[in-house]
């Protein structure tokens, strides 16, 4: 008779991609569970894995055994896992890859609130704007914005932003505000670095859809650099809402021709698996979605008061 402790241990290496991220997920030496699945192998009397140094395949035994068994051993997982934290405090690091700017919009008072209710939790943040491998990199969680890749990850989305046009008020003076989007193309506009060349805008307006070629004399990499450039009077730029929503309140910023915006962005939270998610991470993910949709709806409100 098999162990199902086994089996556990394979559905978890199956899901990280690898001995190495099972072990990372298990906290374990990876040699275990190599032990542990050579002895599930000999039980069964097949080969559940091919192995090699980069990859790790599943045979067709393999393939079957984890179809046929992940989602039950998932849930009695789970309900394990409901039973021993109830009676534990959150504890442990969560890593959370965010982008480059997340701290713009994301307050540090909340991250100091969060840790003085939970001092036995280490958050650790990986920001960047390129998108990590969850699973390879030993990710917790990520906030990722834009059309998710079909992949085995989990997503849930936390709210929808759109991008939009402002400038500085000195700007605008010297070099006039735009009649409509195709004018753009005559301004200094404030763009995304890129090894393409010429940058094209999208935009959603009341007649449907358009586009327009647009450059400028400044460019960047972040979405802080480029506000601080709209600010500084360099031009106009087409940033998210959640980033400008300051410098619009502040009086250092003008929206300019506001019935046009890019199509909606959806932003999610995203899980290297729904299944035996940590305590800390659960913690961590429920309160800081809620803090985020907070700030969205307060932006919201600010945004249609006179």
């Amino acid at each position: 008779m098999f162990d199902l402790n086994d089996v556990a241990i394979f559905i978890q290496i199956v899901e990280a991609g690898s001995f190495a991220g099972g072990a990372r997920r298990m906290g374990v030496p990876s040699n275990t569970l190599s032990r542990r699945i050579k002895q599930l192998e000999e039980t069964l009397g097949v080969r559940l894995l091919h192995r090699s140094t980069r990859k790790l395949a599943l045979t067709d035994a393999g393939r079957a055994l984890f179809e046929q068994s992940a989602e039950q051993v998932g849930e009695l997982l789970e309900v394990s896992r409901r039973f021993v934290d109830g009676s534990q405090e959150p504890a442990g690091r969560v890593r959370v890859a965010v982008p480059a700017d997340f701290f713009d919009v994301f307050h540090m008072e909340f991250v100091a609130g969060f840790l003085a209710r939970y001092p036995k939790i280490q958050l650790e943040f990986l920001l960047s704007d390129n998108r990590v491998d969850l699973i390879g990199e030993g990710i917790d969680v990520a906030v990722r914005g834009g059309v998710l890749p079909d992949s085995s990850l989990v997503a849930r989305k936390i709210f929808t932003d759109t991008r939009l046009l402002a400038a500085s008020p000195a700007y605008l003076q010297a070099h006039g505000v735009p009649a409509d989007v195709y004018a753009l193309a005559e301004h200094l506009c404030i763009l995304q670095a890129s090894p393409r060349g010429q940058t094209t805008w999208h935009f959603h307006g009341p007649q449907g859809t358009a586009q327009v070629a647009v450059s400028g004399c400044f460019f960047a990499t972040t979405v802080q650099a480029q506000l601080k450039a709209a600010v500084a009077g360099l031009g106009i730029c087409f940033l998210p809402g959640a980033i400008v929503h300051a410098s619009l309140k502040a009086g250092t910023l003008v929206e300019v021709l506001p019935a046009f915006r890019q199509p909606a962005n959806d932003v999610f939270v995203v899980y290297p698996s729904r299944r035996q998610i940590p305590l800390a991470v659960s913690a961590f993910v429920e309160q800081a979605v809620a803090h985020l949709q907070e700030q969205t709806a307060r932006q919201q409100l600010d945004s249609f008061a006179p």
